[in-house]
């Protein structure tokens, strides 16, 4: 087993370059973003055939909305403190209807007691690896809305206005800018993703953080969390702003997405790795570790 610890690896001046946030570097993953939301729409409202391709981009998009408000949560995306809080509850929380505030509380439980029982998100990757059978049935769930209806009435079950106030405006403003387009029914490509497509490309994102680590209750990172190498198409569709990289976020919380890449390099080649099944080479051999033999 590689004994090698941390400090081998990575100097102090190192991680303390990795974990510079940066305003312009924040607003360039943002706006890469909702580049590729407004391309997916401008897609299907070019050639309604491709509308199936412009589901696949936007429920790929809100993964990165998702993890906009995760990055914020931490604030790393950002290196004004201000900006991450916006954009964690007006952009990222907005996007996928999720309450910006409630999510970091839970987020910080789950980064404070990952590797024990008392982790909260091991409800979402219990009982990996399951049977072949268990897992399309997951998947079946997730691509026929069965997930979605079950988010939705819990979302919903307390909710207020002023809770709902971020949800409501990114949809008021999606569809105002359909309406300038004079496509207002290209919002029922947002839905379709977000109902049909996303929940699928979450499991796969917890599946490949936590569900194929090697040790869930084991409290060494290399063993309690995993992260997958992605190629270009999977960073569009399943794998948005490095989320893939979750080793290694969770082993420094504070270094900003766009660094993850870049730690993960370092870390590697210099061995910090070796001995560890913690790194896949992409989102097929993840499902093949989701199986159970």
């Amino acid at each position: 087993m590689n004994t090698m610890p941390l400090s081998d690896a990575l100097t102090r001046e190192e991680l303390r370059d990795l974990s510079r946030a940066s305003d312009w570097r924040g607003f360039l993953m943002l706006g890469g973003d909702f580049a590729l939301v407004i391309a997916a729409f401008a897609l299907a409202i070019w050639s309604p055939w491709l509308a199936p391709v412009s589901i696949l981009i936007l429920a790929g998009r809100q993964l990165a909305f998702a993890i906009v408000m995760h990055d914020c949560a931490h604030r790393s995306l950002f290196r004004t403190k201000w900006l991450n809080e916006f954009a964690g509850k007006w952009i990222g929380g907005a996007a996928i209807d999720a309450p910006f505030l409630a999510y970091r509380d839970y987020h910080m439980k789950h980064h404070k007691y990952a590797g024990t029982p008392d982790d909260p998100d091991h409800v979402l990757v219990e009982g990996y690896p399951v049977t072949k059978d268990s897992l399309r049935r997951k998947f079946i769930r997730d691509f026929t809305g069965q997930t979605f209806v079950k988010e939705l009435a819990f979302s919903w079950k307390d909710a207020t206005l002023s809770g709902k106030l971020p949800f409501l405006a990114f949809q008021a403003v999606m569809i105002g800018a359909l309406a300038l387009a004079g496509a207002v029914w290209a919002i029922a490509l947002w839905w379709a993703a977000r109902i049909f497509v996303f929940p699928a490309i979450l499991r796969l994102r917890n599946i490949g953080e936590h569900g194929v680590a090697m040790d869930r209750y084991d409290p060494e990172p290399r063993r309690n969390t995993h992260t997958t190498k992605a190629n270009w198409l999977e960073r569009v569709l399943v794998a948005p702003n490095h989320v893939h990289y979750h080793l290694e976020h969770h082993m420094f919380a504070a270094v900003p997405p766009y660094h993850l890449p870049r730690l993960h390099r370092r870390l590697a080649s210099r061995g910090y790795f070796e001995g560890f099944d913690c790194v896949s080479p992409g989102y097929g051999t993840v499902i093949k570790k989701a199986v159970r033999a």
